[in-house]
């Protein structure tokens, strides 16, 4: 891939980011409700002009903090396994993938308070709905390759449908992501129910 690296356009790129890290401090913060270009231009220290110039309508502001909320999601999580996850050992990435996906730490809490407001505007607007769609569907390709894989190596039943198994997997850690959130489950709790799960994945059960 050919990126910049250097001059206007990596400058243009670092300063939308700034704006859309803006974006998702107030979404964490206060919701979607409280996002407004005055609102981010006080929080990235910039002018509300300089908002606009960049994203003209809030909307922009919206899909742009989608985009940079997943962009650091997935940073995060190479950097835990140590590069790409799909060619890091499938269970470890499989458990390092779905346990972020339970607020244990500020960064995390943050970033799951952010994941649920775009989940619940997705039910009314259309174009996030369309980009969680699709971010879904590679979300679910790439935990039914670790899948995969670990059935490769006869560490997972050969009768499991991995993409079943992928969305259950998914599913069951974002709704107890949920439930972190708004105090009905401990994070260690969620932690041990997601393990117990990849564990049965493997063809693992209790004593």
């Amino acid at each position: 891939m050919n990126r910049r690296t250097r001059g206007p356009g990596a400058r243009h790129e670092e300063r939308r980011e700034q704006i859309a890290d803006a974006v998702l401090a107030i979404v964490a913060g206060r919701g979607l409700q409280a996002v407004s270009q005055t609102e981010v231009a006080a929080r990235a220290g910039v002018s509300a002009g300089r908002v606009q110039h960049y994203f003209p309508a809030k909307k922009e502001l919206i899909e742009a903090a989608f985009d940079r909320a997943n962009a650091r999601s997935t940073a995060r999580i190479r950097r835990l396994v140590g590069g790409d996850p799909l060619t890091a050992p499938p269970r470890e990435a499989l458990t390092v993938v779905l346990t972020q996906l339970v607020p244990h730490d500020p960064e995390t809490r943050t970033h799951l308070r952010v994941r649920q407001s775009f989940t619940a505007l997705a039910l009314s607007d259309e174009a996030i709905a369309g980009r969680m769609r699709a971010r879904y569907a590679e979300f679910h390709r790439e935990l039914a390759v670790l899948v995969r894989r670990a059935q490769d190596a006869g560490a997972a039943p050969a009768g499991l449908d991995p993409r079943t198994a992928a969305v259950r997997l998914a599913a069951l850690a974002e709704g107890l992501a949920y439930y972190v959130l708004i105090g009905i489950t401990e994070p260690e709790d969620a932690r041990e129910q997601i393990l117990a799960a990849i564990a049965d994945v493997h063809g693992e059960r209790p004593a």
